[in-house]
């Protein structure tokens, strides 16, 4: 799946703020400053997802909605709205053109963030299920929920089972810790992104030599290398 995001809004600030933090999170970032502009760039390349303000000079973020709904080529395009007006009408009327979320400014950028890649998880296609999953010198048995370093079990907690099986799954993939967070915590969990750092370093003595193939990217969060360690 693509990760290039549009980010269409006629004010520099928000532009440039919303650009940073996606850029942060990995994503490859295009932007546009009126409606006209942003959906000519979504025809000329079809984002994963479009970042899409409300009120903009030209043609309205609800008209692009419109327009790339309607043709086959974007239809398939993620879109989150975003208005300065908290007006009922405006939701109801996006999710009825077809918009996947909608948020008011002023916004979090960080929650910006965990919504696009909320939606995007819902784009992608599912990850096929297997009972066994190997990296390297590491192997699960997910049906007896075992993990081993050259066939030897080595013992480990929900967490850190969960945080594994999540790196395997995307083997070579750089995941965000917001990422990690969401797949090894239930949503309402009030925990920090930093706490994922504290889990990995334990997690990377339990596996000795095998700790070497959790990565950590810096700036970006971390990822499996099958063949280090």
């Amino acid at each position: 799946m693509s990760n290039r995001i549009l980010i269409a809004d006629d004010e520099e600030d928000v532009l440039a703020l919303i650009g940073a933090n996606l850029k942060s999170a990995g994503f490859r970032i295009a932007t546009a400053n009126d409606g006209l502009s942003a959906l000519a760039a979504a025809r000329r390349e079809p984002p994963a997802l479009v970042v899409l303000d409300i009120m903009m000079p030209g043609m309205s973020g609800l008209e692009v909605c419109r327009e790339l709904k309607r043709q086959t080529s974007t239809a398939a395009i993620a879109i989150l709205l975003l208005s300065a007006r908290a007006e009922e009408v405006d939701r109801v009327l996006g999710f009825e053109l077809g918009i996947d979320d909608y948020m008011v400014k002023p916004f979090s950028p960080r929650e910006l963030v965990l919504r696009v890649k909320a939606i995007l998880r819902r784009h992608s296609p599912p990850i096929a299920y297997s009972p066994h999953l190997a990296a390297g010198k590491i192997s699960i048995d997910r049906e007896k929920h075992l993990v081993t370093i050259d066939g030897a079990a080595v013992p480990v907690t929900a967490i850190e089972y969960k945080l594994l099986c999540a790196f395997m799954e995307r083997l070579g993939n750089v995941m965000s810790r917001d990422e990690l967070l969401s797949k090894v915590w239930p949503v309402a969990a009030a925990i920090e992104p930093r706490t994922i750092d504290t889990h990995l370093r334990r997690l990377r003595e339990k596996l000795g030599s095998g700790g070497e193939q959790i990565q950590t990217v810096r700036g970006f969060g971390y990822r499996m290398d099958a063949t280090a360690g």
